[in-house]
């Protein structure tokens, strides 16, 4: 550790002492969400997760029941609690014990963000798919908040990031111009409720002529929105003739992943026009370790799998597709960017011998992975802006900032260490550690 790193872990205790406010980090008992795309409580992460979070017995998790979210952070309809504090008889939420202790985040988040975390951190557990959806901008997030707090409850925008810790599989954005026109070509239900004209014209671009972004993206606007707002019972026609077709199909050729994965979402959602529309997107499988990041304004839809999820502290969700919930599918078409193209998939930076980072183009987050083998120890720098943790996997124990004094750490265990404290994870001696981090992006200081 460098000198002028130790000077500001001392002088972050030092202030410590003097407000009276103890800066050691602080255990939490975190929300969950059970969601019916989440996996049953037998074999959901997010089930494990909140048990041993929460020290609950075994017989107090629902086997049948879906686990969807495992929430870490301050948004108030998932709220973590700090443990063994209480006022009033009542246990302390972490938004109002940072409002009350606000040198905890740092001067700097305070005057960007106020008294808060600004983001959210997450564990996913997903048995199937989530709304076609997207996420507004800050501007188009506060219209939404005023004129309909009940669905939009909050002004902010959530740029996201997804780091798979299974398989993870998921929808995100469109497609690009050659793969559009192979969908024309042989999905004939879709070119159908196009049309001749926007599909000739479309089939029509060369593989070396120069398109005019702004004139495809606005085509691309006008087929998408045709598609998404066509009535149900034009859309049921087109599921069951494609669904018809498809399995007439299988049993000539082998189906292409997309195809079988419209099948796989007829069952899943009958007569939605997600399954349809399902061919206009990219269709990523991220391996353990990869990421995935979302910008406002950029559709997508999870499919599977289980993740630990970053975003910035906000709930706001505009559906369209693949959800029983409220639709506005108006909204959805009107702000989507769309933008063409394969995104961007983050395999990590490597710290450290043991630990990956992810870093996401937004100011809120980032996110550390450390894999710890048994016996072995690393140590996390003083960063500003405050962090939590959490462990996933394992057990050890946990040193923080020059204190000589070690605490146990326990698979479910969640911590939120504030800025300019140093943390030290030491694995077990008979099993392997695995911790994930979240903190403000670097790049924001």
């Amino acid at each position: 550790m460098g000198e002028e790193v130790r000077l500001k872990e001392e002088v972050a205790v030092e202030e410590s002492i003097n407000t009276g406010v103890f800066l050691r980090p602080k255990w939490l008992q975190c929300s969950v969400q059970n969601y019916d795309w989440g996996r049953k409580g037998g074999v959901s992460t997010v089930a494990k997760m909140f048990r041993m979070n929460s020290k609950l017995g075994v017989e107090d998790v629902d086997v049948t029941g879906p686990y969807a979210e495992f929430w870490m952070g301050t948004h108030e309809s998932g709220p973590s609690f700090l443990i063994g504090l209480e006022r009033d008889g009542l246990p302390v939420t972490l938004k109002d014990w940072i409002g009350d202790n606000p040198n905890v985040v740092g001067s700097k988040v305070v005057q960007n963000w106020g008294c808060d975390l600004p983001f959210l951190f997450k564990i996913l557990s997903i048995s199937k798919a989530l709304s076609i959806q997207a996420h507004p901008d800050k501007e188009l997030a506060a219209i939404l908040h005023a004129a309909h707090p009940g669905v939009y409850k909050d002004g902010n925008h959530k740029p996201e990031m997804a780091i798979a810790i299974t398989q993870f599989n998921a929808l995100c954005g469109f497609i690009s111009l050659k793969e559009l026109k192979d969908v024309f070509r042989s999905v004939p239900e879709i070119a159908e409720l196009v049309g001749r004209e926007d599909t000739d014209m479309i089939l029509s671009i060369g593989e070396n002529d120069e398109v005019d972004s702004d004139k495809m993206k606005s085509s691309l606007r006008s087929i998408f929105t045709r598609f998404m707002a066509a009535k149900n019972e034009i859309i049921s026609e087109l599921i069951f003739r494609m669904k018809n077709r498809l399995c007439s199909e299988d049993k000539l050729r082998i189906l292409t992943d997309k195809e079988r994965l419209a099948l796989e979402l007829e069952e899943q959602y009958p007569d939605d026009v997600g399954v349809i529309s399902s061919f206009f997107f990219n269709y990523v499988k991220l391996n353990p370790g990869e990421a995935l990041y979302l910008g406002p304004n950029e559709p997508h839809a999870y499919l599977s799998g289980e993740c630990i999820e970053c975003m910035a502290t906000s709930d706001n969700v505009v559906r369209a597709g693949l959800t029983p919930k409220f639709r506005d599918v108006s909204t959805l078409c009107s702000m989507l960017t769309y933008k063409q193209g394969f995104p961007e998939i983050l395999k990590g930076d490597r710290l450290n011998e043991y630990t990956l980072r992810y870093t996401p183009p937004f100011d809120e987050f980032e996110v550390d992975y450390c894999f710890l083998p048994s016996s072995e120890s690393v140590n996390f720098q003083p960063v500003l802006g405050p962090s939590l943790f959490v462990v996933l996997n394992g057990d050890g124990d946990v040193q923080f900032g020059f204190s000589k004094q070690k605490d146990a750490i326990f698979e479910g265990d969640v911590f939120f260490v504030p800025e300019n404290i140093g943390v030290t994870l030491f694995a077990g001696n008979t099993s392997e550690l695995k911790v994930y981090r979240a903190g403000i992006n670097e790049r924001f200081f």
